[in-house]
């Protein structure tokens, strides 16, 4: 095919990439045969014999006259290649066995050849298995390795929502953030620690279980709104698993909006995440921690209640959340009009 109409310096670059694709590259036993000829003309034309120039090269002078005729070397391939005896049968019963143990390699099925009396060895068998593979006969172990392999199945979201961009909680329980920490409690003993935290009040509720499954979440949803002295409207998460399934149901039937946060967006969580640290670096780092979530999720009820009734907060000029929340003014009930 010829295309017309493009630049003429393109098309003599093009050329020149050809021909540069199509040259041979020189051998480096070529380069070395090359420099001792050099040398070697040089010392006869420094004065020297051809005999003692060879030697001053290192080279018999027999050896360097060959070379000046074929610069390259020949090759040492025989012109008479060996064809590989196969056995009659061999590749029949190869093909059979590995269509009925497609997973099986040459060293499984070698054996079972041998018990069948054919004289063969491990490399033949394998031989014959990648001359069928490449001829589509049978399948590569690899790929049909790859073709087991099946995506875990995505949990499809039916309630929860995007958290809208630059939605912000004004009152306490608009949005509650949820997230879990993983805790050691001792060597080979690890627990999820879930925290709720209301970025307005500065409230906490906080629960220990065995692991982060939605099932857990669920049950950690019934303290929440236990333990929240508001009503709760709506709760904000990340995108993980626990979150899903049975604790996005249970939001529905408790009719509380559920928000997932964006990908990557821990920055919107830091409420909860802050409030995280509290827990790890407060209560985690300074108590002598049971060996049961049972006796944990106690400790925890405790220091839950000295977050929120005794422990000063920065953000709330140093009143507790209990304190912030008796301050607040309540809703004024609204006055019956002149009219009626």
């Amino acid at each position: 095919m010829q295309i017309r109409g493009l630049p003429r310096q393109i098309i003599r670059n093009g050329s020149r990439a050809s021909r540069l694709l199509a040259a041979k590259s020189p051998s480096n036993a070529a380069a070395g045969r090359r420099d001792a000829l050099q040398r070697w003309c040089q010392a006869r034309r420094d004065g020297l014999t051809a005999a003692d120039a060879a030697k001053a090269v290192g080279r018999p002078a027999a050896t360097l006259y060959r070379w000046h005729k074929q610069l390259e070397p020949k090759s040492r391939r025989p012109h008479t290649i060996r064809k590989p005896k196969i056995e009659p049968g061999l590749a029949v019963a190869v093909e059979r066995l590995r269509k009925a143990n497609p997973m099986w390699g040459k060293d499984k099925l070698a054996p079972m050849l041998w018990k069948q009396g054919f004289d063969c060895s491990v490399s033949r068998v394998g031989r014959i298995i990648a001359k069928l593979v490449a001829r589509g006969v049978v399948a590569s172990v690899p790929s049909l390795r790859k073709a087991t392999r099946h995506a875990p199945k995505k949990h499809k979201r039916t309630y929860a929502q995007r958290l809208p961009r630059g939605r912000k909680p004004s009152v306490s329980g608009e949005i509650v953030q949820v997230d879990t920490v993983h805790i050691n409690l001792a060597p080979g003993k690890a627990i999820k620690h879930f925290t709720a935290y209301c970025p307005v009040a500065k409230w906490t509720v906080a629960q220990a279980r065995n692991r982060a499954t939605a099932a857990a979440a669920a049950l950690f949803l019934d303290k929440l709104v236990a333990d929240m002295p508001f009503t709760v409207k709506a709760i904000q998460v990340d995108g993980g698993s626990e979150f899903m399934a049975g604790f996005e149901a249970e939001c529905e039937r408790r009719k509380i909006e559920l928000f997932v946060l964006p990908p990557r967006s821990p920055k919107l969580n830091g409420g909860v995440e802050r409030c995280n640290g509290a827990w790890r670096y407060e209560f985690y780092a300074a108590t002598d921690l049971p060996d049961s979530v049972e006796a944990l999720n106690t400790l925890i009820d405790e220091w839950q209640d000295t977050y929120n009734f005794l422990r000063p907060h920065g953000a709330l000029s140093g009143l507790t959340p209990a304190e912030y929340l008796t301050r607040q003014p309540t809703p004024a009930s609204p006055e019956s009009s002149h009219m009626s």
